[in-house]
């Protein structure tokens, strides 16, 4: 007993001495630690070559400035300049996992002429900054090869955290100076991506014109046509049957005035150019199956083209609450703040309207993006569904003032 005892307290002894003794020192090297170390030993070469195209493109092409050939070789450096930087940029995409957005490209399809040009490919600022960005990353690129790989063999336990600073350095460096000019390049792809959305929307609208004149006015009018013509052949035979048949005609006449009416309230109202966005939102209401309280603040017209933006918001959004809210009231309200046009549409119908909800709101949300405006829904399940729109306002000019006069 004894013995097993002592033999007990001396395994018990010896587990929690071995128990109490730390691990050995260790740093974990993952794979993001060797993707960096990879790129700072890339670095050397990647630095070389950059640095050695740009101080070949500079020499050669300030160099021969006094010739006529030196400014279009410089530009032309600096176009190669920017294929430095996507090279750059990829590099540290998948070694460093920085997502830097790509500049947009320089629009020299334009049909600008060559010196317009040669003059925006020289003075382009992406190319310059990747120009700066080889001068400096050259004693970068040198000082981070021989420090990590020095590191590599005498230094590996903190190699680590050595690759992470100096990564975090290379990270900062590349959005700094290979990232696109932020506000500018912005503002580029947003009016690049309007531009497209509104030629599609024209094209749609054009399609939408096209399809009603076909299918209705135009129609009835070769129906017109046809019937004047048998009347007219009946007109001494059987003078009653021509006369039925002029009335009839007589019919589709009205119904196609009707149409064509219709058909240009679609394209821009005429109550909308002669008396402005209040009597023709009141039209609007009026032909919406809710009652619709319409509230309109403004002591002044918009500008044509925000004011017809305006008009068809509301038009599109009182047919949606004819059509799918359930709603028993409505309310309009449309005022101006500061330089900003904005449009509430609020209904207690049983609520649930989204941008994806297929009721053309998508199509809305688009319109007014293309314009600089904003178009946000309030919708929760139940209701109610409040709807703000918000359009930049621009004075009417001359030509607006001139196209609202009343036609006689």
């Amino acid at each position: 007993m004894t013995e097993r005892l002592s033999t007990s307290g001396l395994a018990g002894t010896t587990g929690s001495a071995a128990g109490d003794r730390l691990p050995p020192a260790r740093f974990a090297y993952d794979r993001h630690t060797w993707k960096e170390i990879a790129h700072l030993l890339a670095n050397f070469p990647a630095a070389l070559l950059g640095f050695t195209y740009v101080v070949t493109m500079l020499s050669v092409g300030i160099g021969l400035t006094v010739t006529v050939i030196g400014l279009p070789l410089l530009a032309a450096g600096l176009l190669g300049a920017r294929q430095l930087g996507k090279l750059e940029r990829a590099r540290t995409r998948a070694l460093l996992g920085v997502r830097v957005d790509e500049p947009s490209p320089l629009p020299l399809r334009s049909g600008r002429g060559f010196f317009a040009q040669l003059w925006m490919s020289l003075k382009d600022p992406v190319g310059w900054r990747t120009v700066l960005y080889a001068f400096i990353r050259f004693p970068w690129g040198v000082a981070t090869f021989v420090v990590t790989l020095t590191s590599l063999f005498v230094l590996w336990p903190v190699l680590p955290f050595i690759a992470r600073g100096l990564a975090n350095a290379d990270r900062a460096m590349v959005r700094g100076l290979l990232s696109p000019s932020d506000e500018l390049e912005r503002r580029i792809a947003e009016l690049e991506s309007d531009r497209g959305i509104v030629v599609d929307t024209a094209a749609a609208d054009l399609r939408r014109i096209e399809r009603d004149l076909h299918d209705g006015a135009q129609a009835r009018l070769v129906n017109l046509a046809m019937g004047l013509g048998l009347a007219k052949e009946k007109l001494l035979e059987d003078p009653d049957a021509a006369a039925a048949m002029v009335d009839e005609a007589h019919g589709e006449v009205k119904l196609a005035l009707q149409e064509l009416r219709d058909l240009a309230r679609g394209i821009h109202p005429a109550v909308l150019t002669d008396r402005g966005l209040d009597a023709a939102l009141s039209s609007v209401a009026s032909r919406c199956t809710v009652p619709v309280k319409v509230t309109a603040d403004l002591t002044e017209r918009p500008a044509a083209a925000i004011e017809g933006i305006a008009y068809f918001t509301v038009s599109e959004l009182l047919q949606n609450v004819s059509k799918h809210s359930g709603a028993s009231s409505a309310s309009v309200e449309v005022w101006r703040s500061s330089d900003r046009l904005l449009i509430q549409v609020e209904d207690n119908g049983h609520g649930g309207a989204r941008l994806d909800g297929g009721t053309g709101m998508k199509g809305l949300a688009d319109r007014l993006s293309a314009v600089d405006g904003l178009f946000v829904v309030d919708s929760p399940e139940g209701g109610p569904t409040t709807i703000t729109a918000e359009l930049p306002w621009r004075d009417r000019t001359g030509a607006d003032a001139a196209g609202s006069r009343p036609r006689g």
